[in-house]
């Protein structure tokens, strides 16, 4: 794994933006940057991939868990919800995407540091704007990435009949690029589609249906919202009678939640690619204090060498879990983090990350890679 400086090309942002990706630029800094690159070996590659392969297997067995032995109540999941949560379960609901995201540096064993297995971002640059990237700047060479051809798997592997609905938050302009990439697969995967706004979403209580603008009945539904706001949104309660299907489905909220690194660990001690994490906190030093349902490294905060690093934030009301400290991985002043995206049940491709802090954030730069 080498770190690379290289030239950009030219307009580069047209470039971006002619796939969807209007937001190459953050709060007026770089956030797509394809000034440096990442190479990799083809070992590097096949361990990421195997690591990824085995987690996702592991987290399956994990949800499974916390459902049999009746666990929601250590991962704060509200009482109202657990019987939408196991029906979900029980249905064997498909789950699209998730990301895991990883400490690793080339040696070693990649280190399981989150898993984004509700609504994670970042999908687009990381399948489409770094696979044009590729073919402009190193086109005799790979990519650890087949995220795009494995969502239009997904698509054309479901049997629904009706009207697909794809849903984010208004003034979200990163959400609303990764949800427009999600609706054009499901587009090319034979589905008719409508992009609405969560907040124009309604309620009509004699029919018991969630409907769009055009009182369209939305009865299968992506969204780019976290379960855990739609248990506590006034509608949540609707649910469970709405007769509605949701990707991601309701059991993921299980595996979304940082709760679950503490049940991964008590169910796999030891394993090569996970950190000890624990619902109390075992450490004196050097560990890792993250909220249950915190996002973009909001409110997580670092203990190293008795030093504290981060700051409170929104999160964490629900409780914390403790992970060990695992040193992130610096090239050139940079900590990088990579992100692992499994599709429809695979391990299907890498994002990496970069900032000058070690907590990875909503602006940290997107940094895309090639292998030989």
């Amino acid at each position: 794994m080498k770190r690379l400086q290289i030239r950009k090309r030219d307009k580069w942002w047209e470039k971006c933006e002619s796939v969807g990706m209007n937001y190459h630029t953050m709060e007026s800094a770089i956030y797509w940057d394809e000034s440096v690159c990442y190479e990799f070996t083809s070992q590097e590659v096949d361990k990421l991939e195997a690591a990824s392969d085995e987690l996702h297997e592991m987290c399956i067995s994990a949800a499974e868990h916390v459902i049999k032995k009746d666990r929601f109540s250590d991962l704060k999941i509200p009482g109202d919800f657990r019987d939408l949560i196991i029906k979900s379960w029980n249905e064997d609901e498909p789950s699209m995407y998730g990301r895991f995201d990883f400490c690793y540096d080339g040696t070693g064993e990649p280190k399981l540091l989150e898993y984004n297995a509700d609504t994670p971002t970042s999908l687009l640059e990381a399948s489409v704007v770094q696979w044009y990237w590729l073919r402009d700047v190193y086109p005799d060479c790979d990519q650890f990435n087949s995220i795009h051809e494995k969502l239009i798997e997904f698509w054309k592997e479901r049997s629904y009949n009706d009207l697909v609905h794809f849903a984010c938050l208004h003034d979200t302009e990163e959400d609303f690029g990764n949800l427009e990439y999600v609706r054009d697969t499901a587009i090319q995967g034979g589905f008719e589609t409508r992009q609405v706004f969560i907040e124009d979403i309604g309620w009509a209580g004699n029919e018991k249906r969630f409907v769009d603008l055009d009182n369209e009945p939305i009865t299968v539904l992506f969204k780019l919202y976290p379960w855990e706001w739609m248990f506590t949104d006034q509608f949540g309660p609707n649910i469970s009678q709405a007769g509605i299907s949701i990707i991601e489905p309701a059991w993921k909220s299980l595996l979304s939640n940082k709760g679950i690194l503490a049940v991964l660990w008590e169910l796999y001690p030891d394993h090569q690619n996970l950190l000890p994490a624990y619902f109390t906190n075992r450490f004196n030093d050097n560990y890792v204090q993250k909220p249950f349902l915190s996002r973009e490294g909001d409110s997580v905060i670092i203990h190293k060498n008795g030093a504290v690093t981060g700051a409170p934030g929104t999160y964490g009301a629900e409780g914390h879990i403790f992970q060990q400290y695992a040193p992130m991985p610096q090239f050139s002043g940079n900590f990088v983090s990579l992100g692992s995206w499994i599709i429809n049940g695979k391990s299907a491709g890498i994002g990496i990350r970069e900032d000058i802090n070690e907590i990875t954030s909503n602006t940290s730069r997107f940094i895309p890679h090639f292998f030989m």
